[in-house]
């Protein structure tokens, strides 16, 4: 073998090869090798044909065959087994001709391969075998007799799976019937085989002792021959009895060998076993061989008798049987005194060594086989043979063994009863017996007693079964004085018996265990089969021959009866036979006797216990009778008492009660009364009749005796029929039920009593008391009269309802458990019980407590769950009680009706409510579960939940009216009247209105009815009822959507439904939505307004109308005449109608606003209704009727003409109708649709009447500020506002060709005009509105207005806002220089950015945004005024914008302060909070704005007033608060596909006052908005903030602006660079975008400068560095002065790169011209103000910077020249 690389032997030119090497062999031999096949001996293997040789044998075996086979020789295990496993393969797959080759081979193979060691490769060799037996069949014939022998041996592996596959083989060879036949045919070669292995074979010759190591080689050697031994027994079993004869020459060669006797005492155990398996063949089969042989036999069995291998010991004493019965004179080929029984001495004294089953059920027929001259002395044998035997139950082993010790007992009772069968003469049978039962019996009765492990085992049960055996022969009269014999053997057991009870009992240490078992050994022999026996095995019973068969018909007769028997103890003692009885209940008496005495001189407990014990069994007048005469040593006084109890009472039974049992009871040191009880009811066992036991028990009822007593009496009435017939008179009867009556208001009252202290174990019985007779049930009756139940039913249902009342949480709970589990227990087990109207109302009360929050009912979850468990069990029995009674329930009416209160009474709150729904979910879940699909009972209490028309009335008017608001400010309702419903404010509300809560609850018990399949489909009014609930829900659903900032309370409200699923989609997930839709369709068509909206919800949701809606606008009849109803209805329609559709309604409207009259004009079924559904159907531009535009608004003016008053122009609005007001309404908002869509131009008398039109609706709207609260006249200032807006949109956004169709002078009449006569009114109004509130944010119809007007003063432009007409407006020391005009517009418009008011804000913003830069240019005119005297100079912008950002920020470090910088801050959008931030960052973006529209000079002083006041510092701390981390932009983005992500530093904000963006992204886009131009516009300042940050600050700052800003502010900077338009003399400019480089050239006569600024990462955070490219005609050091001076514009001014490029040219420039630098900072220009250098020296004359010598005097406290130091003058 080995690997290709090792080093090979010298001389070994080649690797091994196994062809090779048969070559060679087949050269040397001649003949060809092959593998091992057929051969008859070792030497002479036999071969299959390899490739070379005989070519007629080779076609034979197949290739496959032939290399499987190869294999199979191989040493290698694995090789092996998988060789063997494929070749059962190939047998199965192959044909039968190929496999027959293989035939010749296959026995040697066989013969070899299945003694092979390995257990794996013996199993697959048997299962390849049945493969090959299956496909070959009877062709295997001719090979049988050499494979037979190691088959059978197969047959009997020591390995199981192995010797099954054989056995399995093996049939499917041969038929059961034909197998005998099989061993027949080769019994010679078989024993062959067997004598071989036993006699000859070694392990070595078995195995090849150079290749196997020697464990292997004797664990093979042994296993072969344990399955020879085997094989050989499997041999006699199977062959027929006439073939016997022929083998018995050859076995007797093998039983004449001494080593095949040798094997009796083989070390290997196995191999011992199966050779007396082997002895028990041969006696079966050939027992005159054995004879022949039985001085061999006979010693190696009945010597090995003490063998205590588990594996030999069945075999052994199998074969021990078979020899003393087969070879009748054993015994005098062994010494059995010495040499069989000593051994089996030691082993019963060991208890059988642990194989106590297996050896003592064979002691008796082996004892039985001993002849007499063995056992002589008879009575020294039989001592000994049973001491041995309790000696042995004695042990360790066999104690903790229930198995071991019962079958040592049995043998022992067994062996007993065959000694005492024996017959002997004379006194000899007498001493027997007396040993037997003296010296045997008793004490090992007495140890059993002593053992609690073996008290209970059988032995009583044998003991009593042997008593009624000797008590039949003691009453047979025989001629053979048999019958004496047993008498005076019973007369010496009762005897002995009761000297040894009495040794145990008559001890005042008495043990009670041991006390136990013999009152347990005494109710056994009274009646063995009253008791249950330890074990229900089958059990074998033992008949002697000696028996007669009277007797034995006796026996069995006697059996059958005692097993029919099922009647109590004391009932089978009076049929116990007079032999029994009468020694018995002496015996019991005695004991009694005894045991009195020592309870009353001792006080003995344990007695006592016996005792009662005793009673129990043995309850007889003639034990009580004996129990009174010990009891008359007692005082004068009692025996006065006694005697008079003696003179009433005659019954002893009845007196010893009174007398004894009485005085026990009262005791109360007595922690357990059951053995006491277990007495009186042995004394009311004793009574003559009920009444007797009814006036003792009342007597006991009325003495106070702890309440356990009673528990325990009831107890045990209920275990036992018998003990309950003894007192049932009394448990019906008054007494007891008063004494439970009153039981019961105790416990209650205790329990409820504040800081109640009691006993827990004391009031839990009670407790345990009250439950056990409510819920105990004996054939369908109560335990106690149904009155007594009936009371204390309803004193429980008192106590909890008082419960629900007690403030104090934690003191009811004790009494609320135990009314729980006193409750549940009745529910659950007394059938009937909830048809008593005390019972309902006990359930009511307990759900009551279950449907209310904790908060009210102070119950803890544990309690809350045991309440819940408990009226669930009752619902549940109460449904089937109802079921089978059909009787109408109290409880679900109540519950109905109490439920139907809570959600109409509005007194809930949202966990209120989920606590009740889910209460009453789990009630109907109860009731279905157990009504079924008929759910009748469902059905019924929805309906008494439900309310009715007028009360589904009453609480749609609950509902508040400020729904409203939204849908007339959309114009998706318009009205002409006052909305009617509750004017209750939500705000401030903590209870969710009746009609949320009725809603909620009845569509999660309609959706359990669908989820349930309750309702079935065909029952319409069924179905209408749902719908009808589904529709209240949707209406609240709406109502809440509706309302514009719902408070907390409602949303909370929504997160229950969405948590408890109720909501639509569940609903249209179980059920059709059809009908839903149309019973919605007619309550809108009914009653309009919230019922239109919900409608159309429904419709969006289910995206389709269906036929019979539209059924309404088919024809002009359809909907005329027009009710506030159908007009909703319709403007609801309109938004999913189809354009054929649409044009017909509209259509149908022009049609009728043709023919109004002037009185129909506001009246919904005129001109109003008309109005508004065209406005709802053009709303969306999805019909083409441009040519009806102008004839609508021809018609308009018509009307105008006819009747100008019902135009509200230009008046006041307190005396104008709704009517009126609705029509203007709609009118208004046609205009704005005329405009938007009408192609067709306008004449100038349209025009006019339009601009007209609306300067007089809005002159209408400015007079009426007043009257903004009433909801129609707010939404006609909106609508007034809007079409100004939309005029303005108009002519702002009109193209050139659009301009040239208008009227001629039209748009300079409106810009002149029109325009300003609308600011001119907005403007003021706007100021007068904000000054009269100030907080517009409390309802969305106060910021309608402000929003609509905010929205048309946005298009105020820059000339109208500065000749406003305000009142001035100045501040008492507001330095500015701005003119007067514009300072009262600043000081006006200012402080509405702190207006809380979104709308207001932003439009105040658009306005002031138009004016920034309008502002720096007054600075710039007083510029120089500040000249070069004073230092450090510093500029406000504008002080009404500083004034208010003063105050924002003293306001916005109180929201901000406690959250770190660097974490998002959310704010809640429209809260105060948003108000300020929004303010504060739009005042930022005014201010950012003017510094930027400021000129390079003003900023330097602008940004160091910012320095100063560090303005900016705190706003780019809150900056870091407001943006977040992730400033992903998710709104609409330009159409163009960009694979960047948008961010809000991409996306440009829109802030419109009509916020149509996403409220909560507004805030962060705006802070994101604010950062960006704050970087861009001063960056050096955000520079050195940073620079200036703690650590923490400073890498937050630096990564987010590295990661979201930096890229876009540099992209942005270098496109500015290449996009720029400004052209320097002499300098070039040129941007690399992907390098972030700016390249600078330069340029002036020979001069060439060339300056590389290249852009840092985190732009512009990071310095921006400055490299040198090319230079000409520079000298270094100036090289060097010009990048540092570049460097620094760069970095500390604040613009742009090209700015700062801008200055340092200038400053080249300048140093070109001659001008010097200033020597401080060798700089023509300052790097900060920009000023040149005109301070002089007088002394040298050298020039320098103004701030420059302000820095040097103040750093050196000196005021000397820099160059020449002297004094500077």
């Amino acid at each position: 073998m080995g690997g290709k690389n090792k080093q090979r032997t010298k001389g070994n030119l080649r690797p091994s090869s196994s062809g090779r090497a048969a070559e060679l062999l087949a050269k040397e031999r001649g003949t060809v090798p092959g593998f091992i096949g057929f051969g008859t001996s070792q030497s002479d293997l036999g071969y299959v044909p390899a490739i070379q040789g005989a070519e007629e044998i080779d076609s034979l075996v197949d290739a496959d065959f032939r290399m499987v086979l190869r294999k199979l020789s191989k040493r290698d295990i694995t090789t092996k087994l998988k060789a063997m496993q494929e070749f059962g393969t190939m047998c199965k797959e192959r044909e039968a001709e190929v496999v027959k080759g293989v035939l010749p081979y296959w026995p040697r193979i066989y013969c070899k391969i299945s003694l092979d060691h390995d257990r794996r490769v013996r199993e697959a060799t048997q299962q390849s075998f049945e493969q090959l037996i299956l496909k070959v069949k009877k062709h295997l014939a001719p090979y049988l007799k050499s494979i037979m022998g190691y088959w059978l041996i197969a047959q009997c592996d020591t390995y199981p799976p192995a010797a099954s596959a054989a056995k399995v083989a093996f049939e499917k060879a041969f038929p059961s019937s034909k197998q005998p036949e099989a061993l027949v045919f080769c019994k010679d070669e078989i024993l062959n085989v067997l004598q071989d292995h036993l006699l000859k074979e070694t392990a070595d010759t078995l195995s090849d002792p150079q290749t196997v190591p020697a464990e292997e080689r004797e664990a093979k050697f042994f296993r072969i021959l344990t399955c020879s031994l085997l094989a050989l027994k499997k041999l006699l079993s199977m062959l027929p009895k006439k073939e016997m004869h022929s083998l018995e020459e050859k076995l007797m060669s093998l039983l004449s060998q001494n080593k095949f006797w040798k094997y009796s005492k083989n070390s290997v155990s196995q191999v011992r076993s199966a050779f007396f398996e082997l002895i028990s063949a041969f006696c079966q089969h050939l027992p005159e061989v054995m004879k022949a042989e039985a001085p061999r036999v006979c010693p190696a069995v009945l010597f090995s008798i003490d063998d205590s291998d588990a594996v030999v010991c069945p075999a052994l004493w199998e074969a021990v049987l078979y020899t003393i019965t087969t070879i009748e004179d054993c015994w005098s080929h062994v010494n059995a005194r010495k040499g069989v029984l000593p051994k089996l001495w030691a082993v019963l004294r060991e208890g059988g060594r642990g194989l106590a089953t297996v050896i003592y059920p064979n002691l008796l027929p082996f004892i039985s086989k001993v002849p007499p001259v063995v056992v002589e002395p008879k009575l020294e044998y039989f001592r000994v043979f049973f001491s041995s035997i309790i000696q042995g139950l004695s042990h360790e082993r066999t104690i903790a063994s229930p198995s071991e010790s019962s079958a040592i007992i049995t043998a022992f009772m067994e062996c007993l009863c065959f000694a005492v069968l024996q017959k002997r003469e004379g006194e000899d049978q007498s001493q027997i017996h007396q040993m037997l039962i003296c010296d045997q019996l008793i004490p090992f009765t007495s140890a059993v007693l002593k053992e609690p492990k073996l008290q209970s085992g059988p032995l009583f049960y044998q003991i009593a079964e042997m008593l009624s055996s000797w008590e039949a022969k003691a009453e047979l009269s025989n001629d053979d004085s048999t019958n004496e014999v047993f008498q005076k053997l019973l007369s010496d057991f009762w005897d002995h018996l009761l000297k040894m009870c009495i040794l145990h009992v008559d001890r005042l240490d008495a043990d009670e265990k041991l006390l136990f078992a013999i009152s347990g050994m005494l109710e056994i022999l009274q009646n063995p089969k009253s008791a249950t026996k330890p074990n229900n095995r089958k059990s074998l019973k033992i008949r002697f021959t000696d028996e007669d068969e009277s007797e034995r018909n006796t026996e069995s007769r006697k059996l059958t009866e005692v097993r029919n028997s099922d009647s109590e103890i004391q009932a089978d003692f009076q049929q116990t036979s007079r032999l029994r009885k009468e020694p018995l209940e002496s015996l019991v008496c005695n004991l009694a006797e005894l045991s009195i005495v020592y309870i009353n001189e001792q006080k003995s407990e344990q007695h006592l216990k016996f005792l009662s014990a005793l009673l129990n069994s043995f309850s007889s007048n003639r034990v009580f009778q004996v129990l009174l005469e010990q009891g008359n040593d007692v005082s004068p006084a009692q025996a006065e008492s006694q005697n008079e109890v003696k003179a009433h009472i005659q019954n002893p039974s009845v007196q010893f009660l009174y007398m004894n049992l009485i005085t026990w009871l009262k005791e109360d040191w007595r922690k357990d009364t059951h053995f006491l009880v277990d007495i009186l009811y042995s004394v009311l066992h004793c009574c003559n009749n009920n009444d007797e036991r009814k006036v003792i028990l009342d007597d006991l009822a009325k003495m106070d005796l702890k309440w356990v007593i009673f528990l325990q009496i009831i107890q045990k009435a209920c275990s036992s029929t018998t003990k309950l017939s003894l007192v049932s008179d009394w448990l019906k009867g008054d007494t007891l039920g008063e004494k439970l009556v009153m039981l019961a208001d105790d416990l209650c009252h205790l329990g409820l009593k504040p800081r109640a202290a009691s006993s827990g174990s004391a009031s839990s019985e009670r407790w345990t008391l009250l439950s056990l007779v409510l819920s105990q049930h004996v054939k369908n009756e109560s335990l106690i009269g149904e009155t007594f139940v009936e009371r204390i039913i309803d004193k429980l249902q008192a106590a909890l309802c008082k419960a629900k009342d007690l403030s104090e949480a934690g003191n009811t709970e004790p009494s609320v458990s135990f009314i729980c589990d006193v409750a549940s227990s009745f529910f659950s087990s007394v059938k009937g019980c909830l048809l008593m109207p005390s019972s309902e109302d006990l359930l009511l009360t307990i759900f009551q407590l279950c449907a209310q929050r904790q908060d009210a009912t102070h119950l803890t979850d544990v309690l809350v769950c045991k309440l819940k468990h408990t009226w669930m069990s009752g619902v549940n029995s109460l449904v089937h009680q109802l079921q089978s009674t059909q009787k109408q329930s109290t409880f679900l009416l109540k519950a109905a009706l109490w439920v139907k209160n809570q959600v109409q009474s509005s007194s809930l709150d949202v966990k209120s409510l989920q606590v009740l729904i889910s209460a009453v979910s789990d009630l109907l879940l109860k009731l279905m579960e157990a009504a079924g699909q008929s759910g009748y009972l469902v059905r019924a209490y929805v309906e008494h939940v439900t309310p009715n028309r007028t009360e589904w009335g009453k609480l749609h008017e609950s509902l508040c009216s400020e729904w409203v608001h939204k849908p007339l400010l959309e114009g998706r309702l318009s009205m002409n009247c006052d909305p009617l419903g509750s004017s209750v404010k939500l705000c401030g509300t903590t209870k969710l209105p009746g009609h949320l809560c009725t809603s909620a609850l009845l569509s999660k018990m309609v959706l359990l009815q669908l989820k349930n399949s309750v309702v079935h489909g065909n029952d319409d009014a069924e179905r209408k009822k749902i719908d009808n609930i589904i529709a209240e829900l949707l209406y609240s659903l709406q109502w809440i959507k509706e309302l514009e900032n719902p408070p907390c309370l409602l949303l909370e409200y929504l997160h229950m439904l969405e948590e408890m699923h109720i909501t639509y989609e569940e609903f249209s997930a179980l059920s059709s939505t059809a009908s839903l839709q149309q019973t919605l369709f007619d309550r809108s068509e009914e009653h309009g307004r919230l019922w239109s909206l919900t409608m159309a919800k429904v419709i969006h949701a289910e995206n389709a109308v269906s036929w019979e809606k539209k059924e309404l606008f088919k024809t002009t009849e359809g909907f005329l005449p027009l009710t506030e109803g159908r007009l909703h209805t319709l403007q609801c329609l309109s938004p999913f109608l189809i354009e054929e559709e649409k044009r017909e309604l509209v259509f149908h409207c022009v049609a009728k606003l043709m023919t109004c009259t002037q009185t129909e004009l506001s009246s919904t079924d005129g001109a109003f209704g008309c109005l508004s559904i065209l406005n709802s159907c053009l709303k969306d531009r999805s019909i083409d009727c441009d040519h009806l535009l102008p004839a609508i608004l021809k018609i308009i003016i018509s009307w105008k003409n006819d009747n100008e008053d019902s135009f509200l122009f230009s008046c006041n609005l307190k005396e104008a109708s709704a009517q009126l007001l609705g029509f203007n309404i709609e009118m208004m908002r046609y205009l704005p649709l005329l405009l938007k869509y009408s192609t067709a131009p306008l004449a100038d008398n349209e025009w006019d009447f339009l601009m007209c039109s609306m300067l007089a609706w809005l002159e209408t709207t400015s007079e009426s500020r007043s009257l903004y609260h009433v909801p129609l006249v707010q939404i006609f200032a909106c609508v007034s506002c809007d079409l100004a807006s939309a005029l303005s949109a108009y002519f702002e956004a009109a193209a050139p060709d659009t301009t040239a169709n208008l009227p001629k002078n039209l748009v300079s009449e409106w810009k002149e005009f029109f325009s300003e006569g609308i600011h001119n009114l907005l403007l003021p109004l706007l100021v007068k509105i904000t000054g009269e509130t100030k907080n517009a944010s409390e309802g969305s119809f106060q910021n309608s207005v402000l929003t609509s007007l905010g929205e048309a003063l946005t298009y105020i432009s820059k000339d109208q806002l500065l000749n406003h007409k305000l009142p001035p407006k100045f501040v008492a020391g507001q330095k500015t220089n701005l003119p007067d005009k514009l300072q009262t517009l600043l000081n006006t418009l200012s402080p509405l950015l702190l207006f809380r008011a979104r709308p207001v804000q932003v439009s105040v913003y658009h306005m002031m945004h138009k004016l920034m830069p309008e502002l720096p240019k007054f600075d710039d005119e007083d510029l120089k005024s500040y000249g070069d005297e004073e230092e450090e100079l510093a500029l406000s912008p504008p002080a009404a914008l500083m004034s208010i950002l003063a105050t924002q920020e003293l306001l916005l470090e109180n929201i901000l302060e406690c959250i770190p910088v660097g974490e998002f801050a959310v704010i809640q959008p429209l809260s105060d909070e948003f108000c300020l931030v929004l303010g504060y960052l739009l005042t930022w973006k005014l201010t950012l704005a003017f510094f930027k529209a400021a000129s390079s000079q003003l900023r330097v002083l602008y940004s160091q007033y910012l320095r100063r006041t560090k303005s900016l510092n705190k706003l780019l701390y809150h900056l870091f608060r407001l943006m977040p981390e992730n400033p992903v932009f998710s709104g609409p983005t330009s159409e163009v596909p960009n694979k960047d992500t948008k961010t809000f530093f991409t996306e440009e904000l829109r802030l419109h006052v009509k916020g149509t963006g996403v409220l909560s992204s507004q805030i962060p886009h705006l802070a994101c908005s604010v950062y960006h131009i704050t970087l861009k516009d001063l960056p050096a300042m955000v520079r050195l903030w940073w620079n200036s940050c703690e650590k923490r600050v400073f890498n937050v700052v630096d990564k987010f602006t590295s990661k979201y800003v930096s890229s876009v502010l540099s992209s942005q900077e270098i496109s500015s660079v290449q996009t720029s338009t400004q052209l320097f003399n002499g300098m070039t400019v040129k941007a690399r975008s992907a390098a972030r480089e700016v390249i600078a050239t330069y340029s002036v006569d020979d001069i060439f400068i060339e300056l590389i600024i290249q852009l840092p990462s985190n732009y512009p955070l990071g310095s921006i560095t400055v490299e040198s490219g090319k230079r000409v005609g520079v000298a270094v050091q100036q090289w060097r002065n010009w990048m540092l001076q570049l460097s620094t514009y760069l970095t500390h001014q604040n613009g742009s790169i090209m700015e700062g490029l801008s200055l340092w040219k200038n400053n080249v420039d300048k140093r070109f011209e001659g001008v010097e630098d200033c020597m401080i900072c060798f700089s023509v220009i300052h790097g900060s103000n920009y000023s040149l250098p005109k301070k002089a020296c007088r002394t040298c004359k050298k020039k320098f910077h103004s701030a420059c010598l302000y820095k040097w005097f103040s750093s050196s406290n000196k005021s000397t020249c820099p160059l020449c130091r002297e004094t500077f003058l």
